[in-house]
């Protein structure tokens, strides 16, 4: 199997960027939101490996695994938000709700 093309990674990672911006701005739903904070990272990701493999450096993959290791904090940090929020009698996850975090 051939691999892609610099070019074409930066395009998929671009576009995969994209759909996460436009799923950030949109929707107000905190778990869709959460979600769309993963793919952004995950095309981040995509990009240094990406550049690690056309330039032959290892740097690539270990940027890979501290974002890798980022996106699974910021899943469980923001869950145990959700968790939390749900917990104090929140109805729903929209983002636009907040004011019940103060106090």
């Amino acid at each position: 199997m051939a691999a892609l093309s610099l070019n074409a990674s930066l395009l998929l990672a671009s576009m995969l960027f994209c759909i996460g911006l436009a799923g950030v701005l949109i929707r107000r739903n905190l778990l869709f939101m959460l979600m769309s904070l993963d793919i952004m990272l995950n095309a981040a990701a995509l990009l240094f490996v990406a550049a690690g493999a056309r330039w032959h450096d290892s740097g690539g993959q270990v940027m890979f695994l501290m974002i890798l290791a980022l996106a699974a904090a910021e899943t469980a940090v923001g869950l145990a938000i959700i968790l939390a929020l749900h917990a104090r009698g929140r109805p729903s996850l929209d983002a636009d709700t907040g004011n019940l975090l103060r106090g």
